[in-house]
Parts: structure tokens; C-alpha cells; sequence
């Protein structure tokens, strides 16, 4: 009897944390990404800091792997830190662009957004770490965008590391307005280091972050199937920064 192959093993690739809050919501991600394709094997391992480490995990694995990075956006993990492990350790196999944007992380920032108590006369931030990347700012003003059609109101992009405008100026220049309160939707997967930069940046009102919501399972395995249907190269991006 003949046997259809295996399908590949799903890595999911974290960045790492220190909190252990960051570290629980991103096993129960995985959790719910098991349950959307039962029998198939989720691993998910961390590119620094947390365990089990991506090396590792990928040098255990036997046959086809596709990676999925739990990044938000491009930069240096996605561009050189990720490419750096996969060529050093497994170059064959295939690599998914990063969960943003997309409009099923619209979908939950919107619905983060409604739990916190968003009113229609709030303006809205778009709150995310940072990079010196232009690529992955395009990436989270790209998400703004998204989430201000779904909202019918502007939507300002704004961080809270690196990148312009600084959070902290974006609220300023919110509350010059007419707008009563401000509100940042925390545009993170997990809790950490940048959310509470989050919470602590003065807004009236800071949401959840994205954490494990079964449309973000869904995403991971569209971003799956991309991977498959395109096997993108593992490549290094020369110069990318943080």
C-alpha cells in the first residue's frame, strides 16, 4: 500500500522573553494551532533567551520543516537573525514571511480594542516596538492603515523603541486634538518588556495584546501554506537592524 509523505513539521520560530507571561501565551498560541490541524506536528522554539532554542529544535527534527516566525513585521530577527540559524543549521527548509500585516490581526486588534472599552470619539494608536528597518515600519503603518478602515477613523502608527513617531510624541500630538481620550492598541503578541512601555506611555487606555486567538492559529498556517506554495529562500538581509 503506498503511503502519502508526511506533511512537513510546523516550527514556530518566537523571539524570546524573559517573562514568563510572554513565554505561556505563546505555548497556548501553539496549543491552538495544533488543534486546528490535528495529527500534525507544531514545535515552537525561540530564536534567543527562552527554550527550547530554534537550533536545537531544528537539528532534532527529521524531514520537511516549515518555519513560521511569530513576528509581526520584518527586521533584524526576521532578516538576520532567523536566516542566520536556518542557513547554519537546516538550509532546506521553508521559510514564511512574518504574521504581519494581515486582516485577521485586524480582526483581534479590533476586538482587543472593543474588551479595553474603545468609544467612538477615541483617537487611536497603533502601538508597536520598533525597528530601524524602514521595511518593518511600512509593515506596522501598513497594519494601521488596516485597522483604521476597520475602525472608520484615523489610525497613527507609532513606537515604542525605534522608529518615527515615538509614542510618547504621538500622543502629544493626539491630545492637541479634539479627541477626548487616546488609546493604543497594543500592536504585540505577547506581554514583555514592550508592553509595559506600553502601558506606562500615558495613554488613557491601553489594549491587550494580540495573544492566543484562534484567528492568529489560522494565520500561522496561511503563512504555512504561502511557505509551501513559494519554498522562499533562506537568505540574510546585509545591514538590517533592530
Amino acid at each position: 500500500m503506498n503511503h502519502a509523505p508526511a506533511a512537513p513539521t510546523l516550527v514556530l520560530a518566537g523571539h524570546g522573553t524573559r517573562d514568563r507571561r510572554g513565554e505561556e501565551t505563546l505555548a497556548a498560541l501553539r496549543d491552538l494551532v495544533r488543534l486546528v490541524r490535528p495529527g500534525r506536528r507544531v514545535e515552537l522554539a525561540y530564536l534567543e533567551i527562552s527554550s527550547p532554542a530554534l537550533a536545537e529544535t531544528l537539528s532534532a527534527l527529521d524531514g520537511p520543516v516549515v518555519v513560521v516566525p511569530l513576528l509581526l513585521a520584518g527586521g533584524y530577527h526576521a532578516h538576520v537573525d532567523l536566516p542566520d540559524v536556518l542557513a547554519r543549521v537546516r538550509p532546506d527548509v521553508a521559510v514564511a514571511r512574518p504574521l504581519g500585516p494581515h486582516r485577521l490581526l485586524t480582526d483581534v486588534l479590533a476586538r482587543r480594542l472593543a474588551a479595553a472599552g474603545l468609544r467612538a470619539t477615541d483617537a487611536v494608536v497603533l502601538g508597536a516596538a520598533g525597528s530601524s528597518d524602514p521595511g518593518a515600519l511600512d509593515d506596522v503603518r501598513a497594519a494601521a492603515r488596516l485597522l483604521a478602515a476597520r475602525l472608520s477613523r484615523p489610525v497613527t502608527a507609532a513606537f515604542a523603541a525605534a522608529g518615527d513617531p515615538p509614542l510618547r510624541g504621538a500622543l502629544d500630538r493626539l491630545r492637541s486634538g479634539p479627541a477626548p481620550r487616546v488609546v493604543v492598541a497594543s500592536y504585540l503578541l505577547a506581554p514583555g518588556f514592550f508592553y509595559e512601555r506600553l502601558r506606562d506611555c500615558g495613554a488613557d487606555l491601553v489594549s491587550a495584546p494580540l495573544g492566543a486567538d484562534p484567528a492568529l492559529a489560522e494565520l500561522v498556517w496561511i503563512r504555512y501554506e504561502e511557505a509551501l506554495g513559494g519554498r522562499r529562500p533562506v537568505r540574510r538581509v546585509e545591514g538590517a537592524a533592530l
